[in-house]
């Protein structure tokens, strides 16, 4: 089915489906479990090729058009949200750059359209850099590369057929690569490890996978570059745009449906020491109200920073602007679900709770890549002329 979103969200997302997920949720939490029937309704419904352009059979949306789906789907859901945005922002990336005439990742969205699931096998141990930086190695073979290394935060583990990496190749040591390409799951170099039992975003079931001597064809590598930032170019950054700001509208999603949660129990909460509810209370209308302004902060900077990628607008700094914008938005949805738990009264701190699993989910948003200490280091060291690696930019 044909994702369209012309005539609002709720043509992609129906809130009939969206109760379902809301009351699925907890239970694929409680068990640690896929979230199996959450996945099969989205698939029919389209959303998976949403940014899919529409000549291709998808709904063509733009960044800002997904941010808002990504933040409804995230009220109800955000594992699910999370682990879905995986598969999202590669086609996202490769409709943005198709558009800007540069067909170097059509095999994405050709293997999107015709029904495979894409994954994010980015992550690895003790790399706070992930494309600009590689663990794994990358070893050039007739016809094409093969790959080893172990990857971290694999979602869509149990249903992903075709898997976006990065490797380096160092086979000139002055002069090392990064090769980014598409691994099948199929091939038996492709190991997926059951490692995921965490504190929160359960449902992703983000498990490691093991490439041991993968081979990828030639046609599945879309860009082989310099590494570190003297590599980056439009492929990079559209990563960044979409899985970045893809990450910060689930995890403000989360937050919004925490302060909503807040708003319809302050009324009911009594105190020995109120004549009447909680919402008399000053110090939970200082707090309600530092909740919505934070909310609507990281809100415009959102839409803001979305809008203006798929308006196109050439801002110098992307880079800045993306990484400011998930970090902002996220450190901000974590304070709303924080501020929600201290006003819950300690009810908050049962597992039955809706509150306790937001919590824990939201949590996982200050080390998701990239974290804080990534953060504010590749926006100190842009902003003053330095790349990455500490080299000055200028002559």
């Amino acid at each position: 089915m044909t994702a369209t979103t012309e005539s609002g969200t709720g043509t992609v997302l129906p809130d009939d489906m969206l109760a379902r997920f809301d009351e699925r949720a907890p239970r694929y939490d409680r068990e640690n479990a896929f979230f199996a029937e959450d996945f099969d309704e989205l698939r029919a419904c389209g959303y998976l090729d949403v940014a899919v352009p529409t000549a291709m059979g998808g709904g063509g949306a733009t960044l800002a058009e997904y941010s808002r789906l990504a933040r409804r789907l995230g009220s109800v859901a955000p594992a699910t949200a999370l682990a879905v945005n995986m598969h999202v922002y590669w086609t996202g990336v490769a409709a943005d750059l198709q558009r800007a005439g540069d067909d170097s990742c059509a095999v994405i969205l050709e293997r999107a359209a015709a029904g495979e699931v894409l994954a994010a096998l980015h992550g690895e141990a003790g790399n706070e850099f992930p494309l600009l930086y590689a663990t794994t190695t990358a070893e050039r073979v007739d016809g094409g590369w093969r790959i080893n290394g172990h990857k971290i935060f694999g979602s869509l583990s149990p249903v992903w057929t075709l898997g976006g990496f990065h490797a380096m190749d160092v086979s000139d040591p002055e002069a090392p690569r990064i090769v980014h390409g598409f691994v099948d799951r199929a091939d038996p170099g492709v190991q997926v490890v059951d490692t995921w039992d965490t504190l929160g975003m359960r449902a992703t079931q983000s498990q490691d996978t093991v490439l041991d001597h993968a081979f990828v064809p030639d046609e599945q590598v879309v860009l082989v570059c310099p590494a570190g930032f003297a590599g980056a170019g439009p492929f990079q950054v559209a990563i960044f745009a979409w899985a970045l700001l893809g990450f910060a509208s689930v995890y403000l999603g989360a937050a919004r449906r925490a302060f909503d949660l807040t708003i319809e129990s302050m009324p009911r909460r009594r105190s020995a020491a109120l004549s009447g509810s909680m919402v008399n209370h000053p110090g939970v209308q200082h707090a309600v109200s530092d909740m919505r302004m934070a909310y609507d902060a990281a809100e415009a900077l959102l839409e803001r920073t979305a809008r203006d990628w798929s308006d196109g607008v050439d801002h110098p700094d992307w880079p800045v602007r993306l990484v400011g914008t998930r970090q902002t938005v996220i450190n901000n949805a974590f304070s709303i679900v924080d501020t929600a738990l201290d006003l819950s009264g300690g009810g908050g701190a049962f597992r039955r709770s809706r509150l306790e699993q937001l919590f824990r989910d939201v949590r996982m948003g200050r080390f998701h890549p990239g974290n804080g200490l990534m953060a504010h280091e590749l926006i100190g060291k842009l902003c003053l002329g330095l790349d990455p690696d500490g080299t000055p930019r200028w002559g």
